[in-house]
């Protein structure tokens, strides 16, 4: 008598075996994918983040580039809050100046470094007004000054130092002011002879501090979580020094 013979399937549990291979072959695939495109979007970050402060750099030394000295008037001034420069205007010659101001201000928790400019100035009241609005700007900004204000990275400090004096110091410090303060000593009264005309009033130390230094120097302390994080600092000097350099 002849046995019948039939195709043998799949068992139940031949089944569930091959399923949860597929499965686990699936969740890993994804996870190499899913770390593969995660890392694709933290270059990316970085790349913009040393981007976004390349551009900056840049524009801070374009600004300092730029300054503009004009007679009676302060050309820079670093009051502990805000740093304010007063630039020609990079649409060239006849285009008046402007009025730039670097400050940095703390939102929801995390630090920022903001750029403020003034439109183009024409006259000294436009001039005197923007410096004085700039430096309102850092402390209370108002509607249109958030118009006209540019973030640009993360930022937890920042400091600056002036080369006088043969020496990097406090701008608000009156180190190496002394001399150019012309302040007079027991020797200079002495040489003095007594006249009837009146004093010629010096320059105070305020005045003094107030001129252009022969460098500025920046110091930043970059927030943690971005490509460049830590202390960086840039120096910039003047062009009649170092032949330009």
């Amino acid at each position: 008598m002849r046995r019948a013979t039939g195709c043998r399937g799949f068992t139940l549990i031949e089944l569930l075996v091959a399923i949860s291979l597929m499965a686990l072959m699936t969740v890993l695939s994804w996870r190499g994918l899913d770390g593969v495109s995660r890392a694709q979007i933290r270059l990316q970050q970085q790349s913009d983040d040393v981007l976004a402060l390349q551009a900056t750099l840049a524009q801070w030394g374009a600004d300092l580039e730029a300054m503009a000295e004009q007679p009676d008037t302060p050309s820079l001034d670093w009051d502990g809050r805000a740093l304010r420069i007063v630039r020609r205007s990079s649409a060239g010659q006849g285009e008046g100046l402007h009025v730039v101001a670097w400050a940095r201000r703390s939102e929801a928790g995390q630090g920022l470094w903001l750029r403020w400019q003034s439109p183009p100035l024409l006259t000294r009241s436009e001039l005197a007004l923007a410096w004085q609005k700039a430096q309102v700007w850092a402390q209370t900004p108002s509607d249109d000054d958030l118009v006209r204000e540019v973030r640009t990275v993360a930022l937890d400090q920042w400091q600056i130092f002036y080369y006088r004096g043969n020496a990097w110091s406090n701008p608000l410090s009156s180190v190496g002011s002394t001399e150019a303060a012309g302040t007079d000593t027991d020797a200079d009264a002495d040489a003095e002879p007594a006249t009837d005309k009146p004093p010629v009033p010096q320059p105070t130390a305020t005045t003094a501090l107030a001129t252009v230094p022969d460098g500025v120097r920046l110091v930043l302390t970059l927030s943690p979580g971005q490509a460049i994080h830590g202390t960086l600092t840039r120096d910039w000097v003047r062009g009649s020094m170092g032949g330009g350099k």
